[in-house]
């Protein structure tokens, strides 16, 4: 498994990251999230060598990152942020050399730059020179050398960044696929990657773990968690009408839209619905939230900041 144990930077008199512990299992893929600053990109170059920790250690697959450190950073593909590479090389050749540098030769070398190569989708790049590149075949040609050897940890910092609707799209399907053979670590500030991704997500702020739990754990703290929105003609008369409900709390409407709280009895949808039928109103849309992991975020987040 992957483990941090008290995990510590300090940058002077900053503390990047306080005292971080925690364990990660084969299978989990982890969003790691945060407001700028939180300390995310500090953690992941700790992780992967490129940041000393200030105190406490993490260990790889049993290695630890601070007395065995070469053996940790194998175990490992590392996507860092802004995905820095060596401009004035084609893709070809940075990928055999970072194939090489993994110590593959020959024929291995080839399979392994062609596998990545094809996941990716960079055969019409391959003779171009990095420095050429658009931002999201750069990203691309990062995830290819983080994959290359086929790591069992993958530490990915906005692996979506950059990239197009349908690249963000093959990308995430990537990391699905290879997600149950693999412990990945994705941070991003793309909420919505989180519920697309993830099966673990945590929320850190000022370096500090403030939440860790499923994605449809964090939903459940959510205000609007198994909420009612409607969209309609007349929402105030709606609103009076659904707010007198028993399975009812409050009402909101907002921009367009009317939501209806849930009480904690009572199947609040089914008794809107009947409403809904009985008043014969003519409602464009109508949903079950789920919750909404943006004002979780906000609220975790504002609570650390205050």
């Amino acid at each position: 498994m992957l483990e941090l144990k008290s995990l510590t930077r300090r940058f002077g008199t900053l503390l990047a990251v306080d005292n971080l512990s925690f364990q990660v299992e084969p299978g989990t893929v982890l969003g790691f999230l945060g407001p700028n600053g939180a300390g995310k990109s500090t953690t992941m170059k700790m992780l992967t060598g490129f940041l000393a920790p200030t105190a406490g250690t993490a260990t790889v697959f049993g290695h630890d990152i601070r007395n065995d450190g070469l053996a940790a950073r194998k175990k490992m593909g590392y996507l860092p942020e802004g995905a820095p590479l060596y401009g004035e090389l084609s893709v070809a050749r940075f990928l055999r050399f970072v194939a090489e540098a993994r110590g593959f030769r020959g024929d291995e070398t080839r399979r392994r730059v062609g596998d990545a190569v094809e996941r990716l989708d960079l055969s019409e790049v391959l003779g171009q020179s990095i420095e050429t590149l658009s931002k999201g075949f750069k990203r691309r040609v990062g995830l290819a050398q983080a994959i290359l050897h086929d790591p069992p940890v993958l530490v990915l910092d906005e692996p979506t960044d950059g990239l197009d609707p349908n690249q963000k799209h093959e990308v995430r399907r990537l990391i699905r696929e290879m997600a149950p053979r693999k412990i990945t670590v994705v941070s991003t500030h793309i909420l919505e990657e989180v519920d697309a991704l993830c099966s673990r997500a945590m929320i850190i702020a000022r370096g500090r773990l403030l939440a860790d739990d499923t994605p449809a754990g964090l939903l459940a703290q959510s205000r609007y968690h198994n909420a009612v929105t409607l969209v309609m003609d007349d929402l105030e008369q709606a609103a009076s009408k659904l707010g007198e409900l028993p399975e009812s709390r409050e009402v909101e409407v907002r921009r367009g839209r009317l939501t209806v709280f849930p009480a904690s009895k009572g199947n609040l949808f089914e008794a809107v619905m009947r409403v809904v039928q009985h008043e014969d109103w003519q409602v464009d849309q109508m949903q079950l939230e789920p919750g909404r992991l943006d004002e979780v975020f906000r609220k975790v987040t504002g609570q650390e900041a205050a």
